[in-house]
């Protein structure tokens, strides 16, 4: 039997491919929970981090990047969206930021689905 790099033993844990699933459904929890489970993202960048050099030179770094980079942003035109609200245009931008970081998590889990990267070229 040949095994490739996404091959596991029951010891060892879950695959990359599942460590990714896990990240996105971590993500978009943590989002559409409204911030409730917000902890749920923070869990997914987290073990993005952690995870991230196990997965240097495979189809999921593109993924890690993604989902790293998808958290600063957001948390960012978040931050700025709470700054802006005390003029009455953070809640628009907020809401922007907020429908933006779902669009990426939908982008990035899709082409997970489908094998690819988020981004060509990565």
């Amino acid at each position: 039997m040949i095994q490739g790099d996404d091959t596991h033993d029951m010891d060892k844990g879950p695959s990359q491919r599942q460590l990714v699933h896990l990240m996105y459904g971590l993500f978009a929890v943590g989002i559409l929970s409204a911030g409730i489970f917000g902890a749920a993202a923070l869990a997914a960048v987290v073990l993005a981090y952690l995870k991230r050099g196990d997965m240097v030179g495979t189809v999921y770094a593109g993924h890690i990047d993604w989902i790293i980079r998808t958290f600063w942003w957001g948390l960012l035109w978040l931050a700025l969206s709470a700054l802006g609200s005390l003029i009455f245009v953070g809640f628009v931008t907020g809401l922007v930021a907020v429908i933006w970081i779902i669009y990426r998590i939908a982008k990035g889990w899709l082409a997970h689905w489908a094998g690819e990267t988020p981004l060509p070229g990565l």
